[in-house]
């Protein structure tokens, strides 16, 4: 072996103890070492001639082989070009496998680093794992603890809270009970005593009723020579208008329990307006003209007197009663009589209807009062509303009609409070039913 090939050998034997590790070895690459260099040799060989002894005859020889292989060198030129290629590309596949069993040596060492760390990390790892779990089990202990104390507070102040609401709703509650029990006893004590006044009134009607005897046809007023039918239309108004105004009254006698009498029915506006209404209504007046102005329109009148009239009427025989500019014509102890027949002859939840000059209006007794010669007195709707309590009426209701500034236009130079106070409506209109 020449000195070369002693110093590749070595090389190669400190590069495979290099690259030895613990449990890993490198590919064992000298077989192809090996089988390279014979390759090599072999191509060293080719073109040269076998060594022979020395004479002539083997000179001859020699020389004939070396002229033969100098005849043939052009056709064994491109043999030799591959058998030198391929042996390159088998060096290189040597250096290419020497390279990664350089890499794979590498990867090993960096292999055993990495697990001699991870013995060291692996026990840092585990101690400071166990750590972690101390203090996050503590801390999840302390946060039970302290959930739990404030469970306990809120459940405290809970309960505290809904002692105290109940509390103070069981007294809230008692005190509405109280103030309920006070003012249903209160309604109901003043409802059972106005049930028990209107039971003593109407016994005490009854017993006034029955006293009454019947009267005869009070004496007819002193005659004035003047045309009444005129009269009216000159002062009370149209027929035509006075019929429209009646209107209010029929809408409220709409399901009357029978028929309407009408005290002083006049040219019979009323009547006319409830017979359109398809209503049973008939009339009484002393004005033997009016009557026979209300019997020529086909209406049902009478010429009577009033209380006569009332007083021979059957009790609780009439379904309603309206009277209308009749009570101021009346003597003062006249008014509370006719309001009691009234009681007696007309049916439970029958309706009257008076309507007559307000004497809260100052207007009326400076233009509208005395323009009729037969009026003696006006009746506040106050005093009109005790006669009807009295005489066992209720539900009463007045309503002022005309106001008096339609007539006086200078009255709206007044202020408004005082106009309504002292010149409001002319008329008013009382609604009371039987009781």
């Amino acid at each position: 072996m020449q000195d070369e090939e002693l110093a590749a050998a070595i090389r190669e034997v400190r590069e495979r103890v290099r690259t030895r590790v613990e449990g890993v070895s490198a590919v064992d690459l000298m077989p192809l070492v090996h089988a390279r260099d014979a390759a090599e040799a072999k191509i060293a060989a080719i073109g040269t001639v076998n060594p022979r002894p020395p004479g002539f005859k083997n000179s001859v020889i020699q020389s004939v082989k070396r002229l033969v292989a100098r005849a043939l060198d052009w056709h064994v030129r491109e043999q030799v070009e591959f058998n030198r290629a391929s042996m390159a590309c088998v060096q290189a596949s040597l250096e290419a496998l020497t390279e990664l069993s350089r890499s794979m040596a590498a990867l090993t060492a960096h292999h055993q680093d990495v697990r001699s760390h991870w013995d060291e990390w692996r026990t840092g790892y585990e101690e400071r794992r166990a750590i972690s779990e101390t203090h996050l089990l503590r801390t999840v202990a302390e946060l039970q603890a302290a959930f739990q104390h404030r469970v306990t507070l809120l459940e405290q102040t809970f309960r505290e809270s809904m002692r105290q609401m109940h509390g103070e709703y069981a007294t809230e509650m008692d005190r509405r009970t109280t103030e309920i029990q006070k003012r249903m006893w209160e309604d109901i004590r003043g409802s059972y005593d106005q049930l028990i006044h209107r039971e003593l009134r109407v016994l005490r009607q009854k017993q006034a009723a029955s006293a009454y005897a019947p009267v005869a046809a009070a004496s007819p007023p002193e005659n004035i020579p003047v045309d009444w039918l005129r009269f009216g239309e000159t002062f009370r108004g149209s027929q035509e208008k006075i019929r429209e105004q009646q209107q209010r009254y029929v809408q409220r006698f709409a399901n009357a329990p029978g028929q309407i009498l009408d005290l002083g029915c006049g040219r019979g506006e009323f009547l006319e307006a409830a017979r359109d209404a398809g209503l049973s209504a008939r009339g009484i007046d002393q004005n033997p003209e009016c009557v026979g102005l209300c019997r020529s329109k086909g209406l049902d009148a009478e010429c009577t007197e009033l209380f006569a009239h009332l007083s021979a009427l059957p009790d609780y025989s009439l379904g309603g009663a309206y009277c209308s500019q009749v009570v101021e014509h009346l003597p003062p102890t006249s008014v509370p009589r006719m309001v009691q027949l009234l009681g007696c002859k007309l049916r439970a939840g029958a309706l009257v209807i008076i309507e007559t000059p307000n004497p809260e209006c100052l207007a009326i007794f400076a233009s509208h009062f005395y323009l009729d010669p037969t009026h003696t007195r006006p009746v506040p709707a106050a005093l009109l509303r005790f006669y009807l309590e009295e005489a066992g009426f209720g539900n009463i209701d007045v309503e002022r009609l005309v106001p008096a500034v339609e007539s006086m236009p200078s009255l709206a130079e007044l202020p408004s409070a005082f106009r309504d106070a002292f010149f409001g409506g002319l008329d008013y209109a009382i609604y009371a039913r039987k009781l």
